[in-house]
Order: structure tokens, then sequence, then C-alpha cells
């Protein structure tokens, strides 16, 4: 008699909600165990970018909102506690077996006190996800240091996204045991309009180089040297650069001017769907300081775009230099320049990079990339 596959899971997914690479993350992780027949909650304070409405939620789909009151009595609104109450209540209410918070501040250290609180209860395992921000910034920070690395050792896993990161949590928080390394993923849902409509309606002639960035322009993005960049550009190429702001725009916009890169730029905020600017676009560009795994890239590799980028913390093993991207020293515009201008110079090997640039990203597809949480899941349940 064959193997009887394992049980459908009740899991409880924690992000923030807002455009980036983590709330993208874990709304596809949920949509895509959800689709492989596990119950997926979704406890934040919004429903998290991409995840549908309540009308169109898919089946097994569930979104808990929590909710933040502004007492007086407080000078800033508290959100872990409230979390931490309605993880509890879900977890009750619902049986869950996992609850899976991305960031160890503060979505595990309300998950831990949410077990607390589950006293004489089933209590869920937690998994705590890094992402970046938990030890590039906040682990080096004393008020929250100590904080975070005891969630991290209270959880009953740890993933990160890159081999990097996991390094770098060793050695910034001195965390003694496994972080096991689940990459990034993204698969792209088939663009709402073709590609000579967007180019279209951007005011792009048949011909004329779109480059594009995407990001949620925190200061890391480096949206300054982006900017200094684009500036050494080559005004005898009629390029345009196309920027997917997570955020509003406002605040760069007299570096933009005093740049003369006015005429040159094209801003839309809060984009939740990249997918149909990416087929529009011929090359992507980012000069951050530093990535954890920089899902950006991934997105654009989806689209057979190669990018331009800094060769920092994870982005190597996302995406290779000379093979699927050009990568340069962070903090230096011309290089960065430099190497965009060869691309948009040579189409032939900009093409030939992007498609090898789509032929690796089908090692980050959710074909791939989801049946090691699905393990990890498991093997804790196990233990």
């Amino acid at each position: 008699m064959p193997p009887q596959p394992p049980a459908p899971l009740r899991i409880a997914i924690t992000c923030y909600p807002s455009v980036g690479g983590s709330g993208i993350l874990a709304s596809a992780l949920g949509l895509h165990l959800a689709a492989r027949g596990h119950e997926i909650h979704f406890i934040s304070y919004e429903r998290p970018v991409r995840l549908p409405p309540p009308p169109q939620l898919p089946p097994r789909i569930h979104f808990h909102p929590v909710d933040v009151n502004d007492y007086q009595l407080f000078k800033y609104p508290d959100y872990t506690l409230p979390l931490s109450v309605t993880m509890a209540q879900v977890a009750q209410e619902h049986h869950l077996d996992i609850l899976h918070v991305h960031y160890a501040v503060p979505h595990a250290t309300a998950a831990l006190l949410a077990r607390g609180i589950l006293n004489g209860h089933p209590k869920p395992r937690i998994i705590t996800t890094l992402h970046g921000t938990d030890t590039t910034l906040l682990a080096r920070d004393p008020a929250y240091a100590p904080a975070i690395r005891y969630a991290l050792r209270a959880s009953d896993a740890l993933t990160a996204v890159s081999h990097f990161l996991a390094h770098e949590t060793h050695d910034a928080l001195n965390v003694d045991r496994p972080i096991d390394v689940i990459h990034n993923f993204f698969a792209p849902t088939p663009p709402a309009r073709p590609r000579d409509l967007v180019r279209q309606d951007l005011g792009l002639a048949d011909h004329q180089p779109l480059l594009v960035h995407l990001s949620n322009l925190r200061p890391i993005k480096r949206i300054d040297i982006l900017l200094a960049a684009a500036a050494l550009l080559p005004r005898d190429i009629p390029w345009k650069l196309l920027i997917l702001a997570g955020d509003s725009f406002a605040p760069f916009l007299p570096e933009v001017r005093r740049l003369n890169l006015t005429d040159r730029l094209l801003i839309r905020e809060r984009v939740p769907f990249v997918e149909e600017f990416l087929n529009a676009a011929d090359l992507a560009l980012f000069a951050s300081d530093s990535e954890s795994f920089c899902l950006s890239i991934l997105e654009a590799m989806c689209f057979a775009l190669p990018s331009v980028a800094t060769k920092v913390g994870g982005i190597p093993e996302v995406t290779l230099h000379n093979q699927t991207a050009l990568l340069v020293p962070p903090h230096d515009p011309a290089a960065l320049a430099a190497a965009a201008t060869e691309l948009l110079r040579d189409p032939a090997r900009r093409a030939a990079l992007g498609q090898a640039a789509q032929q690796r990203a089908a090692q980050f597809s959710p074909e791939v990339i989801v049946p090691h949480y699905e393990s990890l899941y498991h093997r804790v349940l196990s233990t």
C-alpha cells in the first residue's frame, strides 16, 4: 500500500503587509501553501500586499486583522500586544499547528507571548523567517538586540532567505543554532496588458530603451546613488528610467531636478503588481548598500531582464555576474552607469543575459522552494 501524503496543516502567517520583499514573499507563500491543501490564516494590521480582498480570497485562505487602539495613555500606539492576543485567539479557535512569522521584531516576540497566553491549550510551533532588518539594522541597536536574540533562540526553527543573511545573523547576534536557508521565490502572474500597450501608455517609442527600478525606497536602497548613476547615462540614447516606488517618491524630486533628470524619469507609486511594467522594460537597475536577497532582481529575471546591480549581500546568490547580470561595487555611481551604458549600447548582449536570467529564475520557482517550507513544518512538528 503506497504511503499516505502528510495531512494538511493549519498555519498562521504574520508579516509586514506593506510593499516589500518580506510582505510579497509571505503573501505568495500563503497562497501557494493553500493551493497545496493547507489552511492558511494571515494575521496583520492590514491585508498583506498581493493578497486578494475577501470576496476574491482563494479557498483555505483567511485574514484576521489586528485592531490597534491609539490610547492617550501611550505616547506611541502599541502593536505587539494586540498582535499577540490576536495570534493566541486565532491559534485557539482554529487549532493552529504553526505560527510562521516573518521578522523577529515584533512578530516572533508577539508569537512567543501568544504561546504563553495559550496556557492549558495546544501550543503551535513557531517558525521565524529572517529577511534582513533584524540582522542588518536592529541587531546593532542595544534597545532591540537582546529581544531579537531571545526570539531567535526561543523559536522552534529559524529560516533565512540567503546564506549571506544566515552567516550575518550568526555573527551579529551570536545565534548558536542552525538556520535553514530557504531562498525567496517568485511566480509572476500574466501581465494585465501587453507590452506594447504599457509602453504606449508610458509615452515610449517602439525601440526606446526602458530601465526599471523597483523598491520600497528605504535608505539602504540608495536612491541617491541610483539617480547619480542615471545622470551619467549617455544622452544620445533616448532611455527612460521607470521607478516603481513602494512609497512616496516626493522626497527625491529636488534631487531629480538638480540632476536634470525630470524628462528621463517615469514614476509610479505603490504599485502592488509589477508584472506588466517589468514586461515592458529592457533592463533593471539597483544601487543598494546591502540586500539579504533582493526579490526585485528575481522578479526582473522572470521577465528576461538582466540587472545592473551592486555586488552586495545575497545578490550574488540570486544573479550571476557576466552570466545573468552585471554586478558592480557599491557606492559607485560611475561604475553603475558604465555597466548600464554597456548594455544599453549592446542590445544583443542584453538579450542574451536576459534569457539566461529567465532560465536561472526557474531555480527560484514556488515548485522548487515551497516544498522546503513544508518539509521544515513537518520536521518541527515531528520533534
